[in-house]
């Protein structure tokens, strides 16, 4: 197996480093948005022959060190028994929301039958180029998944935090009964398959300092101790919760595009990084996104670093300049 991504998320020194990108096949790629006619978003993701057709659209563009499984970090919704939809224009919406205490789930169905078809999508990509790349599973954090259930406004983290103001106790068991589902996931997706599993808390970023430590990191804590293959955390803006982020227990430390990637080296130490290209930077042209990106691998350091963008790709991406992206981490020579 191409195991680039993996020894450089334990910290080893690699060639070169390796790259990927979040969000990586979807809507920027004419031949998913031809698929996306045929299926509606969750029809895409729990059918696991038309997932991997989709997961594989990145490897026969550019061949990524790392083909993140077409999925969504709402899946394990459906255990604890909440019915969501992708409305366009307005993200996921929950049709039954936690509203008030009595709201919060208190048990879930059994993982590996609710959401069986993660599984035979990590197989089918094991089975096809799990010796050519690393297969990257993810989970979304507790309080990520719980901002999406709480409240009517799914654009919106206010509702999360009135819940966690006025329902603190009942907060808590919210994100309890999220990380009892997300353990139980990322051990799954390691036992069919992952090489690699990120977790993505992207709206943590929004909690304050004590909070984060007080309520997230705790859980943060239990879910990568339960991940027996390299890790990574994502949290959108982390500014001043680096060193939080760091005790998390995850093996790296992703990095959103607002974040010198220089002074988090040092402030992080050994621990790995991954990102943080401006995900804008990949509009301009080819050249734009060569010049940009080289400056990231020249600010990463020698190991430790894996490529990525510092959030998702932008829908409006051209192909070209996302193969220009993974091309000048290839370009490297160490």
């Amino acid at each position: 197996m191409s195991d680039l991504l993996v020894r450089a998320a334990r910290g080893e020194r690699t060639e070169r480093p390796p790259v990927w990108l979040m969000r990586q096949a979807g809507r920027y790629i004419p031949e998913y948005r031809d698929i996306r006619e045929q299926y509606s978003f969750k029809e895409a993701i729990k059918n696991p022959e038309v997932a991997e057709r989709i997961t594989l659209l990145p490897w026969e563009l550019f061949e990524p060190d790392g083909l993140v499984m077409f999925s969504d970090i709402l899946t394990v919704l459906e255990p604890l028994g909440f019915d969501y939809h992708i409305e366009s224009g307005v993200g996921p919406v929950v049709s039954n929301p936690v509203t008030s205490p009595d709201d919060v789930p208190t048990e879930s169905a059994d993982v590996a039958t609710e959401i069986d078809y993660v599984g035979k999508l990590l197989t089918r990509l094991q089975d096809s180029v799990g010796d050519q790349t690393s297969i990257i599973g993810f989970a979304g954090g507790p309080y990520t998944l719980a901002s999406y259930v709480v409240g009517d406004e799914p654009t919106s983290r206010k509702p999360i935090r009135r819940f966690r103001a006025n329902h603190p106790d009942a907060f808590r068991d919210l994100l309890e009964a999220f990380t009892d589902v997300v353990c139980e996931y990322v051990e799954y997706q390691v036992e069919h398959g992952a090489d690699v599993v990120q977790v993505f808390d992207t709206w943590a970023g929004v909690l304050t300092p004590d909070d984060y430590r007080e309520f997230v990191l705790p859980l943060h804590q239990r879910i990568f101790d339960s991940i027996d293959v390299p890790s990574i955390v994502f949290a959108r803006h982390p500014g001043g919760k680096l060193d939080l982020l760091q005790e998390s227990g995850a093996d790296v430390v992703g990095l959103d595009w607002t974040i010198d990637i220089t002074e988090a080296r040092e402030e992080l130490g050994d621990t790995p990084v991954q990102g943080n290209l401006d995900p804008s930077y990949l509009l301009g042209d080819p050249e734009f996104v060569r010049e940009k990106t080289h400056e990231v691998i020249d600010k990463a350091g020698d190991s430790g670093h894996i490529l990525n963008l510092g959030h998702g790709i932008d829908r409006t991406t051209p192909v070209e300049n996302a193969k220009a992206f993974v091309e000048a981490a290839k370009e490297v020579e160490r």
